[in-house]
Order: structure tokens, then sequence, then C-alpha cells
């Protein structure tokens, strides 16, 4: 029996359990620079334990859908905010913890303009751009400790658009 979810739009309500959804949404929080930039400011909760931030860039071959989630990952130790560098979406796998393992995923499609930060220790696909390039520049935790979990499932899910 295969397991297919389909993705659906990214919005800030919905995947508010797994982090924040980084964008321009609503009103800037002030103008800065002579009034030439608008500054939406402090959207995401970076969240380090023994560490510091880290800004890395990922150069991830480009996927397409359907796709195969067989695999997820976590990170006890830090949060993890993905910016894309194109205006190309992007497919974000999610789960919630059931017993130190992901439960039932969640898939969502990135839209221009929107970057994501997992939350320490949420269960998240790898990087799956669906275009190339697939570059993004991610704000990770540096620091010693094995901050990566893995879980491989026994029968992927088949992710649609």
């Amino acid at each position: 029996m295969t397991n297919t979810i389909t993705a659906g739009p990214l919005t800030a309500e919905a995947f508010a359990p797994f982090g924040d959804v980084l964008d321009c949404a609503g009103a800037p929080d002030k103008m800065i620079n002579a009034g030439l930039c608008e500054r939406y400011h402090d959207r995401a909760r970076l969240d380090f334990e023994k560490g510091r931030a880290g800004l890395n860039l990922f150069n991830a071959q480009p996927r397409s859908l359907p796709y195969a989630l067989d695999l997820m990952e976590r990170h006890p130790l830090g949060s993890q905010a993905f910016i894309p560098m194109s205006e190309h979406p992007f497919l974000i796998c999610v789960a919630g913890d059931v017993g130190g393992v992901p439960g039932a995923p969640l898939a969502f499609l990135s839209e221009p303009g929107q970057a994501i930060n997992f939350h320490r220790n949420t269960w998240h696909g790898v990087l799956t751009p669906l275009h190339g390039p697939g570059l993004f520049a991610v704000v990770d935790r540096i620091g010693d400790g094995d901050n990566l979990q893995e879980h491989h499932f026994e029968q992927p899910y088949i992710i649609t658009g």
C-alpha cells in the first residue's frame, strides 16, 4: 500500500507547529534606509543549544513531483532556517514526533519570496528544491555535539502537488 500526501500551500498558520514562515506578509515593522527599505523584524525563532549561529550555503539537486519521501531528519540542538536564493518554489515535508520517530508527514509548497525556519527538534525532509538552481542560504547551529538524527521509512510516502 502506498501512502500518498498532497502538498498544500505554505502558510504561517499551518506551519506554526513545526517552525516559522519567513516572508513579508503584513505591514512592515518600520521603514529604514531613508524610507527606501521596509523592515520585517524578528521573523524567525532561532534557537541554539551550546553553540552559535552559522550561515551556510547549500546547493541541492532539484527534485520533481511526485516525490518519494523516504528519509526525515531532525536537529535536537538547534533550529535551522532555509532561505532560497532564487524565486523558485521548494517542497517542505514535516512531521510531529511520535515516540522518538516521525509521525505522519505533512507537505507544503512554498511561494516565491517565502523561506522557512524549522524549530529545534522538528522532523523534516531533506532540502527539496523543485527547480534549479537549488541554492539556499542556511542559518544553522555551529558547535560540538550530535545535532543530526535520521529516520528512514520502511515504505516511502509519495508527495504530489
